[in-house]
């Protein structure tokens, strides 16, 4: 027992530098005190902790040579070898241990891989902090213009008189992908900002149960989620590609400043941009899923370095070359990443989204509540689709009415 408490004991002291095949190195480095670790007689101090836990570079010349000598000559009845349970972790931390792997697959030889410090100084600072703050400014300035701009009513009133807008089919995939977002979306929050905010309002076992219940629904309402992107995707992308309609609807900034809507199709340019925003990044929070799902089989990472690298991508910005190398838990701090700022994007989207679909214009959200909207609001904001619905309405009831051959 006290065997193993040691053991894991001296891997948490070497929780600090990145480890490859077998560990991975951060390079040499340099202490402040320049004794080599002579002092401690190798043992790693406080100091040299919080350096490595900084990207400082630390002088762990003694802890590297100290891995134990070879096996003794006549092993029957002697010792189990030359080295001690501290020197194998060492000979793991430095990659000296002589590993050997029954698995084809060379993420079996990653033992450790303690290279998270910048993944979670990422995720913590900027991550938390920007994307907070997309979503919060977002709100904001919808307020704002919601102030100034107020809602844009129907022209003339409600008629009373509706036309279909959106089928059956078509609403349960719109809802289906809306609602599943939804709780990705606040369980995915509440997963990044839990620890900080919700501990210190509600408690250490409120936030637990919570991020439990959460993992739970992230990993599998996101099946819903593709589902309902495979299927909007379907139905509405040839609705939603340019044409020059588009054109006119930017010039007059869609109708939402003035008075004046210019003429649109079933989907005008501002539901395209929509549309578009939610297939793409959608699409990429979707596979940037499924690698976090199973990181053994989807990396992602490694190979796209490989080829970003290849055109020469880190150069134009003065960087050095992307690591193509990544051991199963890189790739998923790498993914997990993406993932979350590729999110806060879509989320700022969805805000804007539901403003228009809600509060911000009338009658907006009966298109996809009853899928039947009042005629006034269809020749006010999508006039050429509104126009060839009422020919096939007139040319189907021109059929009924003519007299039997």
């Amino acid at each position: 027992m006290l065997r193993h408490l040691l053991a894991v004991f001296a891997l948490v002291l070497m929780a600090a530098a990145p480890l490859g095949a077998v560990a991975q190195e951060t390079g040499d480095a340099v202490r402040l005190d320049s004794t080599g670790g002579s002092a401690t007689g190798g043992a790693q101090t406080l100091d040299d902790i919080l350096r490595r836990q900084e990207g400082l570079k630390v002088d762990d010349t003694l802890r590297r040579e100290e891995i134990g000598g070879p096996p003794p000559e006549v092993p029957q009845l002697g010792t189990l070898g030359g080295a001690s349970d501290p020197d194998l972790w060492r000979a793991l931390r430095y990659d000296e241990a002589d590993v050997h792997a029954t698995t084809l697959n060379p993420n079996g030889k990653v033992l450790i891989q303690d290279g998270g410090m910048w993944w979670l100084e990422f995720r913590q600072g900027p991550l938390a902090t920007y994307g907070g703050w997309l979503l919060i400014g977002t709100i904001g300035l919808l307020a704002v213009f919601f102030l100034l701009r107020g809602r844009v009513r129907i022209e003339g009133g409600r008629s009373g008189y509706t036309v279909l807008r959106f089928q059956w089919i078509e609403r349960f995939a719109h809802w289906m992908l809306a609602g599943s977002f939804l709780l990705l979306a606040f369980t995915g929050l509440f997963t990044l900002f839990g620890r900080k905010y919700l501990i210190p309002l509600l408690g250490h076992d409120f936030n637990s149960a919570l991020l439990t219940g959460s993992k739970f629904i992230h990993n599998n309402v996101s099946w819903a989620f593709m589902a309902g992107l495979a299927m909007v995707f379907v139905m509405w992308v040839w609705h939603n590609l340019p044409d020059r309609t588009d054109l006119t609807w930017f010039a007059q900034a869609g109708g939402i400043i003035g008075s004046k809507h210019p003429p649109a199709k079933k989907f005008n340019a501002g539901q395209k941009i929509i549309f578009w925003s939610v297939i793409v990044l959608g699409a990429s929070i979707s596979v940037s899923g499924l690698s976090l799902l199973f990181p053994f089989d989807m990396p992602l990472f490694a190979h796209t370095f490989e080829v970003l690298n290849g055109w020469g991508v880190p150069g134009w910005f003065g960087m050095d070359p992307f690591p193509v190398q990544l051991a199963p838990q890189e790739e998923m701090q790498f993914a997990q990443l993406w993932h979350a700022i590729v999110a806060f994007l879509l989320m700022a989207v969805i805000i804007g989204h539901i403003y228009i679909g809600t509060l911000g214009m009338e009658g907006a959200y009966d298109a996809m509540g009853s899928g039947e909207v009042d005629e006034n609001w269809a020749e006010q904001h999508h006039s050429i689709w509104y126009g060839k619905v009422k020919e096939r309405e007139a040319g189907a009831a021109g059929e009924s009415a003519s007299p039997a051959e």
